[in-house]
């Protein structure tokens, strides 16, 4: 059975009939087990649960210290080249958006990657736009190659593989991989993803499990919020992360909220996300996987990230940029503007303030 399947036991879920019968007693007796089921989550998730939004972080805030203490991963993301045949209309790479396109050499990536190994990370994510011809897998598996003299720890962020060059990227020392399936509603994500490789939504909803099978130590999972109703991408993006951990329980999933951000082309979101509404996601899902690894990115302000290291986060970038080259030739255009533009000394600094260990490496592979 694929996703896709499981995924489907929730295409006649009623959402607003749903959460129009929960109660604040159901959110108080949830919050009292010891474990919570998938429709408990989505309670949680409800509108009525904003009512007891302190309780939920309080108890997000114990599951946290019980299973991960007082550290927070830092990690930057390294751009080496933003040609893409897709055309994602919300996406600043769009295919059809008037910009510079860049590709990195291998010594300008080698110069990149030296630069933020100088700020003290082991861990970065390298990505790219969809393009065969400009980066390919060979293309990326040669720039691991190149940075493994910087990093322990090598995560891609690229267009969906197939198993095999999955097991490919493994064997060359990648061992984590994230991928967004954007938006879970078929019909939305067609209407969103007008050509290009990446208009196959069964392909792209598949490659996280495709990972896992290769051997892929993390694979990272979201929705990009603002696509569609964040409380039911929230909760299918909390089935996947469910439905993979149980499927392959030797792999470290962990999920990302990504929220739109103004880009290239301008397309604004369809859905308006608030901070409150990250806050009530991430500190369900934290109670419902309690063991889960949540990413919060330099997409939100530093005031919301501050405050959410206490509430479930484990993983936060630093020292951002998301232009191609931008760590080593400065910015020119982007993928989309970051909000938190801290170093990673003063995100460290920031967590040392607030009573946390900053973790600058947590892999060597041996």
């Amino acid at each position: 059975m694929k996703f896709i399947d499981e995924l489907e036991k929730y295409s006649e879920l009623e959402y607003e009939t749903f959460f129009r019968e929960i109660t604040d007693d159901d959110i108080i007796n949830i919050l009292n087990k010891p474990s919570i089921n998938r429709l408990d989550y989505l309670a949680l998730l409800s509108p009525i649960a904003e009512n007891h939004l302190e309780a939920i972080a309080r108890r997000a805030n114990q599951d946290t210290m019980r299973n991960f203490g007082r550290v927070m991963q830092l990690f930057t993301p390294m751009y080496i080249a933003n040609y893409c045949m897709n055309q994602c209309v919300y996406c600043g790479f769009n295919h059809e958006n008037k910009l510079r396109r860049v590709k990195l050499s291998m010594e300008e990536i080698k110069a990149e990657g030296k630069l933020i190994a100088q700020t003290g990370l082991k861990h970065v994510l390298i990505l790219t736009g969809e393009s065969q011809e400009h980066s390919s897998p060979d293309y990326i598996l040669q720039a691991v190659e190149n940075l493994k003299e910087f990093f322990t720890s090598i995560s891609i962020e690229i267009y969906s593989l197939q198993e095999a060059e999955y097991k490919r990227a493994v064997e060359a020392g990648v061992d984590g991989m994230t991928m967004f399936q954007e938006v879970y509603d078929a019909d939305i994500y067609k209407e969103l993803h007008l050509a290009g490789p990446k208009s196959d939504y069964a392909f792209r909803l598949d490659a996280p499990e495709r990972a896992c099978r290769a051997g892929m130590r993390t694979v990272n999972i979201g929705a990009l919020l603002g696509l569609n109703d964040w409380r039911k991408e929230a909760f299918l993006t909390g089935v996947h992360a469910d439905y993979l951990q149980r499927k392959y329980s030797d792999v470290e999933i962990a999920v990302s909220t990504p929220r739109m951000r103004p880009s290239v082309g301008g397309f604004p979101p369809r859905v308006l996300v608030e901070d409150m509404n990250i806050v009530q996601y991430i500190t369900a899902y934290r109670i419902f996987m309690p063991r889960s690894g949540i990413t919060l990115s330099s997409r939100e302000s530093a005031k919301l990230r501050n405050h959410l290291v206490h509430l479930g986060v484990t993983k936060m970038s630093a020292g951002v940029t998301t232009a191609v080259g931008g760590h080593s030739k400065g910015e020119e255009v982007s993928q989309f503007d970051i909000s938190d533009s801290r170093s990673v000394r003063e995100m460290s600094t920031m967590l040392y303030s607030e009573g946390y260990q900053p973790i600058y490496k947590d892999w060597q592979a041996l």
